[in-house]
């Protein structure tokens, strides 16, 4: 570590950062919903629809967020798709009714695409730099702003603060952090640029490999968006009834969970290979949403939402890693900007379908759902490299050559 460049180590803590606001600010637009619901008589079948929307123009946000990597740098785009959710987020919490909810829900959709792709941008260069698996890192900062955003939200709703001023306050955090941090991500120089031999173009990577990964994109991220958008709601709902403090915690102990699985998921990636880590990952997310749907009481499903966190979320990262492999410079740009267009078509899968059966049957069926999914997971281990192999940044480990002194 002491022979990293002060700007690669610099990096590395400012895209934490980002990652865990997007997951901050993500949590308390989730674990909102039912007091959303509540305020506006929304009907389980809306929040299904706009969740699917949502995802369609976050889809919209990954690529546009391609395009202005590719014309800037994937440092700018991510500190515009944070300024971009701070505007979002205050037109959510200022929204008089029902359409203007929904339009501001749709606008944060976009920026939520161009901050989820150009974090995972950012992160497969700064891994390259390093020569080594540290992806898993980048996603336990994610799951402790997520985790500090659904305990905020219950804290707020404990002490009875409303719902516009619990919204503002999380814009507010997410402006005043990304303004500070956003200066330290690696600019163009440090990330896209790279070897004319090496560059090549995301078109001509491998067909068969893209579409592999990108279904496993798909399946974990309709899981996680499953557990985040309807944990709540089914431990309020008459299979479950809690109260909405502790319907909270039911996306808190998923992502604690997450957070304990990510930090020390490059470890186990390093030791044992990322096939054996994905196969046995989807194992336990089988065996933690099965507690789930079988849960009589609300502590026994919280129970199993954080049995569920401690495998499941590790497999995004390798995704993500797995991709850095093909390519480099302005091309793995366009390349992590297409791949994350599975996070969305999985947020469809996990919004859309979970919703659609909770709003037909009962939240505790739906629930079915993303463990099928899981068990599926299983199956797909093996696209997965069967041992991490020395420079896990792949055709990228010419940057750790330039970043280091």
């Amino acid at each position: 570590m002491s022979t990293l460049a002060p700007v690669l180590r610099g990096a590395r803590i400012a895209n934490s950062f980002a990652f865990a606001l997007q997951g901050f600010f993500f949590a308390v637009v989730l674990t909102e919903l039912p007091q959303q619901q509540e305020k506006f008589g929304l009907s389980d079948g809306l929040i299904a629809g706009s969740i699917v929307v949502v995802s369609l123009l976050a889809g919209g946000g990954s690529v546009l967020a391609e395009q202005l990597a590719v014309r800037w740098s994937s440092r700018a785009t991510l500190r515009l798709g944070l300024l971009l959710i701070t505007v979002t987020g205050c037109a959510i919490a200022f929204a008089p009714n029902t359409p203007g909810l929904l339009a501001g829900l749709c606008c944060y959709g976009i920026a939520l695409g161009m901050v989820d792709a150009s974090t995972n941008m950012q992160a497969v260069f700064i891994q390259h730099g390093y020569g080594t698996f540290i992806l898993s890192s980048f996603y336990a900062a994610w799951s402790a702003g997520s985790i500090l955003g659904a305990l905020f939200v219950a804290g707020c709703e404990a002490l009875e603060i409303t719902l516009r001023q619990t919204l503002l306050t999380a814009a507010v955090l997410v402006l005043i952090a990304g303004l500070l941090l956003g200066p330290r991500l690696l600019a163009a120089d440090a990330a896209e640029t790279g070897p004319q031999e090496q560059a090549a173009d995301a078109g001509t990577v491998a067909l068969r490999a893209y579409v592999a990964l990108g279904i496993a994109m798909a399946l974990v991220f309709a899981i996680d968006i499953a557990v985040g958008s309807f944990s709540a709601l089914y431990l309020e709902s008459d299979d479950l009834r809690a109260g909405a403090s502790a319907a909270a915690l039911g996306l808190a102990a998923y992502q604690g969970a997450s957070l304990l699985a990510r930090l020390t998921g490059d470890w186990w990636v390093r030791r044992f290979g990322p096939r054996r880590v994905v196969r046995a990952a989807a194992a336990i997310g089988v065996a933690g949403l099965a507690l789930v749907v079988a849960a009589p009481a609300p502590a026994v499903a919280i129970a199993g939402f954080f049995v569920a966190g401690i495998g499941l979320p590790v497999i995004a990262p390798l995704c993500f890693s797995e991709a850095g492999r093909l390519t480099s410079g302005r091309a793995l740009d366009s390349l992590i900007a297409r791949l994350n267009l599975f996070n969305y078509a999985g947020t469809l899968l996990g919004g859309g379908i979970v919703g659609a059966v909770a709003a037909s049957l009962s939240h505790r069926v739906s629930f079915l759902v993303p463990l099928v999914f899981a068990g599926a997971l299983i199956a797909l281990a093996g696209v997965f490299h069967s041992r991490a192999e020395a420079g896990t940044g792949g055709r990228g480990d010419h940057g750790r050559a330039s970043l280091e002194k």
